[in-house]
């Protein structure tokens, strides 16, 4: 019996059951993988989306977000509640608190955990917002309408903080940095979005370092003490790859799994997807870590197609894009503007739409929209082909992007 036929007659085994999770296993079955795929996933839930949770499932308007995938149907094996503790690759064997589950192949899709304010855990009224058991201990504390402190200025900051205040809650929000998205995006293309909180009735305070946190408020290192009803952290999350310590999985100094370029980790026959994961891109000659969505839907098609060619088969090298719905406007970013050398905006950023495109030696590697969808899309392709741009129509916003070549 051949190497690849005993994997595919012992199956595939997903660690994790997220969207990158449950993308590898329908991937594998639409792409024709006939052998036995295992779902583990953490969580009691249905796998569910988390996008929704800090918008419709957090104020209500939806009671959760699962995926509309016939696991059963699809010959899926999914596990629930199932918490994968260790990783024994001589053996081809995961180990779990209901004991140990063989593979033949594994894919690892453990997602990110969020980041947490030392000391803080179990103090009442702190919350986190990333699973579908957060937003329900959230929803009843925001209907209540209470005074609200959210540490971070982040995506999922604001996006909470806009949830908040639809809910009617009095809302600050507080950084670290000296501004928002600071680690994200230059200071040209944050500074329009600070004004979007005043807008919004929420007050930011920016240079601001938490120094404790205590039933009922929230205490800065400069001696200010926040009343907070709620608080909620949103400071960024990790790889939640912690399990993987002595197995022989290579990671970074951020936790994330290293990748090759078709997905594959250090160990034989093992291959990691979605947040939990880096991977090199060629297309920006660095190794990029994508917390977003679109990564982990992506992604699993290309380990699907691995993992059927038994070899090589499919370069994993995406134009990243990711999308945030805060304070009435959609925001949406499509590249990776680092080793950029030219900003150039489109529009007004005073204004209700603009876009900021990032150009390397001539070509548009990176988009933002703000309210403008179709540079996104137009945008996107023009990353995608590297074609030579004229920076004069580019920074035209009469000028469909489309329209923006040399």
């Amino acid at each position: 019996m051949s190497e690849q036929t005993e994997q595919n007659q012992r199956g595939v085994v997903i660690v994790g059951a997220g969207m990158a999770g449950v993308q590898t296993a329908v991937a594998l079955r639409e792409q024709g993988f006939t052998g036995p795929v295992t779902l583990l996933g953490a969580e009691p839930h249905q796998p569910y989306d988390r996008p929704p949770l800090s918008k419709a499932v957090l104020l209500g308007k939806a009671e959760d977000s699962a995926f509309d995938v016939d696991f059963e149907g699809l010959d899926i094996d999914l596990r629930l509640g199932v918490e994968v503790t260790g990783l024994r690759a001589a053996v081809h064997e995961v180990d779990t608190e209901m004991g140990p589950v063989p593979y033949g192949i594994l894919v690892l899709a453990t997602g990110a955990q969020p980041l947490t304010i030392p000391g803080t855990e179990g103090v009442p009224g702190v919350h986190l917002l990333r699973t579908l058991d957060d937003a329900a201990r959230l929803r009843p504390v925001l209907a209540a309408s209470p005074r609200a402190v959210v540490v971070g200025a982040g995506w999922i900051g604001a996006e909470f903080a806009t949830a908040a205040r639809e809910a009617g809650c009095e809302v600050t929000v507080v950084e670290a940095a000296d501004r928002v998205l600071a680690g994200a995006l230059p200071a040209e293309v944050t500074e329009p979005m600070a004004r979007w909180y005043q807008e919004a009735g929420a007050e930011l305070i920016t240079g601001a370092k938490v120094a404790g946190i205590e039933e009922g408020r929230v205490l800065l290192a400069d001696g200010r003490a926040l009343p907070a009803g709620a608080v909620v952290v949103g400071i960024g999350a990790r790889p939640a790859t912690g399990w993987l310590d002595g197995t022989g999985v290579e990671r970074g100094p951020d936790g994330s799994i290293t990748a090759d370029a078709y997905l594959r980790t250090s160990l034989p026959g093992v291959y990691a997807v979605g947040d939990c994961a880096s991977f090199p891109s060629g297309r920006y000659g660095t190794r990029l870590l994508v917390h977003h969505w679109d990564n982990a839907l992506q992604g699993p098609r290309a380990v699907a197609a691995n993992i059927l060619a038994g070899e090589p088969a499919q370069v994993y090298d995406p134009v990243p894009y990711f999308w945030s719905e805060q304070f009435g406007r959609f925001v949406q970013y499509a590249g990776h503007h680092g080793g950029a050398d030219t900003l150039l905006l489109r529009g007004d950023p005073a204004g209700p739409t603009w876009s900021a495109c990032w150009l390397r030696d001539g070509a548009l590697v990176a988009v933002l929209a703000v309210g403008r969808p179709r540079d996104l899309a137009q945008g996107r392709k023009l990353v995608e082909t590297g074609v030579i741009v004229d920076p004069a129509k580019v920074s035209d916003p009469g000028t469909p992007l489309k329209s923006a070549t040399a």
